[in-house]
């Protein structure tokens, strides 16, 4: 019987370590991707015009949301754009991270029905160049995740226009 041979050994382990790595860059590529349709706004598009108002530019994900990351209180924070939002919405999670207040609890209706909620504030939310300050906000327990909603205690203070898959936000000042 002969004995087996190292070279071969060390060869497929050379391939065996190969292919672990081309499936590992595949899998960064992919990854980096599928987070780009998600949220095709991680790095938003701003803009201070002539007249000092301040606009920021969203494209819609491939679902047709608008879904990007903005500063909430220093943090950046990703949010889904929500104009049926009477508040801007925020998980226990992301108001632990950004030094919100728990205040007064209440009731109200969302969409997955009747939940009980905390009042709070959020100091300062930044878009690119949009920047807002002292917003109503609510604490939502059961919402799960690290995205926001941006909800209308915050779209009050902004213009829209909207054309094909892209969202024009407008502050003026």
């Amino acid at each position: 019987m002969q004995a087996p041979d190292p070279t071969t050994k060390l060869g497929k382990g050379f391939a065996l370590i190969a292919w672990l790595m081309l499936l590992g860059v595949i899998y960064l590529f992919f990854d980096d991707y599928l987070a780009e349709q998600l949220n095709p706004n991680q790095q938003l598009t701003s803009a201070i015009g002539a007249g000092g108002e301040r606009t920021v530019l969203l494209t819609a994900n491939r679902q047709g949301h608008y879904v990007g990351t903005l500063k909430l209180n220093g943090q950046d924070v990703d949010f889904l754009l929500d104009t049926g939002a009477t508040m801007v919405a925020v998980s226990s999670e992301v108001a632990r991270r950004t030094g919100m207040q728990q205040g007064r609890a209440y009731q109200t209706a969302t969409a997955n029905g009747i939940t009980t909620v905390y009042q709070s504030q959020i100091d300062q939310l930044q878009l690119g160049d949009i920047v807002l300050t002292n917003l109503s906000a609510s604490i939502v327990p059961n919402l799960t995740g690290s995205e926001i909603l941006l909800g209308m205690s915050a779209l009050k203070h902004l213009e829209f226009a909207q054309q094909a898959n892209q969202l024009q936000l407008i502050q003026r000042n």
